[in-house]
């Protein structure tokens, strides 16, 4: 493991990891509009504060012990104890992951990793999980989850990282983590209560399009950025990221006007972020026109699971695993499809570019072991909370609306949307359901 030294700085790669990092942060609120805009008025605010308080809990553990584990010198399972603290991660260079920008800066980029990998979770358990309780397992899922495969993929020693395994931007290690993680906490907290008497319709889709593009626009630091230099590796990360969002979210309006007959808002959200996170393990290593078909048959992929889990008890409230999880995984995959050394030198070359199935089957190990890591000590985790302090809220409480149960606010007071509890508005002759992810639109007589 190569110590910090001191190189060169240089002032542009400085300031797009700085720049990069602040886009990966705004993605965090992002995220609290997009959620916080599918679940019902009542819960809004608890959705959008359990989004945004992994800023605070995460990254304090990330400066304490969480980068060092990640990324300090140890063997391939972890890292040391030797940056706890952030102890001499400063101004200077480090030339195993940071050659031309400060150390601190690349440290604090992957913090906003750590950070809004926490809040995807939360999309799966919204609307009952009580909120300390969900403080609680964040930290303990950053710590024993995301630090150890953070070392593995990325950390400089780490064994998938010798193996071969290649993720950009966080399509194992964010993505196919947080998707399975969602999955897990669904089935073990159960359904929430009020499935089946009561609609449970976004109440404001005007809020989750605008957390859309927020996602959209952070993307591009999260995947560019992750270039560690202002570079033609960056420029290409940005070309094929914003191609396979714009893929995803064609092919999904494409998918809705076939089937349903038209096209909805919720569906196009949907697809530009399936599309964004399909190409973030293959951003930096893949053309444009390959990011186009990624973003594409992930958006057939993540489709197809919504339908698949909707037929299903479980509730994955708004579908996490579907759009992360198995838009993660399509997209690990088809890195080692489309991978080629012409774009990146430092990867590989995919199956198309003459590799063989050899990089295919280093993804899939990658994905299998990322899928076993975090949904055992997910498990793990969860059923630990539930003996020692519980984790679901009250049937009252849930009923009520978890904006006043758990933190005494609200986000709509009387007379306003939230009144409804974020119920169905009229159009016409009958009453509009939309169902949150698939853009499915239903009506029922009034």
């Amino acid at each position: 493991m190569t110590a910090p030294v001191s190189v060169p700085l240089s002032a542009g790669d400085t300031a797009w990891v700085l720049i990069s990092s602040a886009l990966v942060m705004l993605m965090v609120p992002g995220l609290a509009l997009f959620y916080g805009g599918l679940v019902r008025g009542k819960n809004t605010l608890n959705t959008m504060m359990m989004t945004l308080a992994p800023l605070g809990i995460v990254t304090v553990q990330w400066v304490v012990i969480g980068y060092s584990l990640a990324f300090a010198p140890g063997n391939g399972m972890i890292g040391g104890l030797a940056w706890w603290g952030f102890e001499t991660v400063g101004g200077a260079a480090n030339a195993t992951y940071a050659a031309t920008v400060p150390h601190v800066a690349f440290a604090l980029f992957q913090a906003m990793f750590a950070c809004i990998t926490v809040s995807l979770i939360s999309g799966a358990v919204v609307e009952r999980m009580r909120f300390s309780a969900y403080l609680l397992f964040g930290l303990a899922w950053t710590t024993l989850v995301y630090d150890p495969l953070a070392h593995w993929v990325w950390g400089d020693g780490g064994w998938l990282r010798n193996l071969g395994a290649l993720d950009f931007a966080g399509g194992t290690v964010v993505h196919v983590s947080a998707g399975t993680a969602a999955l897990v906490a669904a089935v073990i907290l159960g359904r929430r209560r009020v499935i089946g008497r009561a609609p449970l319709v976004p109440h404001s889709v005007p809020l989750t399009l605008f957390g859309a593009g927020l996602l959209w626009f952070g993307w591009f630091g999260f995947n560019a950025g992750s270039a560690g230099s202002a570079s033609d590796l960056a420029a290409t990360a940005f070309a094929t990221t914003h191609a396979a969002a714009a893929a995803g979210l064609a092919t999904w309006l494409l998918i809705d006007i076939a089937r349903n007959g038209r096209a909805t808002a919720v569906g196009l959200a949907t697809g530009a972020v399936v599309g964004l996170v399909a190409i973030t393990p293959a951003a930096g290593f893949v053309t444009t026109r390959a990011a186009l078909a990624i973003g594409a048959l992930a958006a057939v992929a993540s489709y197809a699971a919504m339908q698949i889990r909707a037929r299903t008890s479980v509730d994955d409230t708004l579908d996490v695993f579907a759009c992360h999880g198995v838009a993660g995984i399509m997209g690990a995959m088809l890195t080692g499809v489309f991978a080629t050394k012409a774009v990146n030198a430092a990867g590989a070359d995919g199956l198309l570019a003459g590799g063989g199935f050899r990089q295919v089957g280093v993804q899939a190990v990658a994905v299998l072991v990322t899928v076993v890591l975090s949904g055992v000590l997910t498990a793990g985790i969860l059923l630990t909370l539930r003996s020692v302090m519980g984790l679901r809220a009250a049937i009252g409480e849930e009923v009520t609306g978890l904006d006043t149960s758990e933190h005494g606010e609200e986000a709509y007071h009387a007379g306003d949307l939230g009144e409804m509890g974020g119920s169905a508005g009229s159009l016409g002759r009958g009453v509009v359901l939309i169902r949150p992810g698939v853009g499915r639109i239903e009506r029922r007589a009034s």
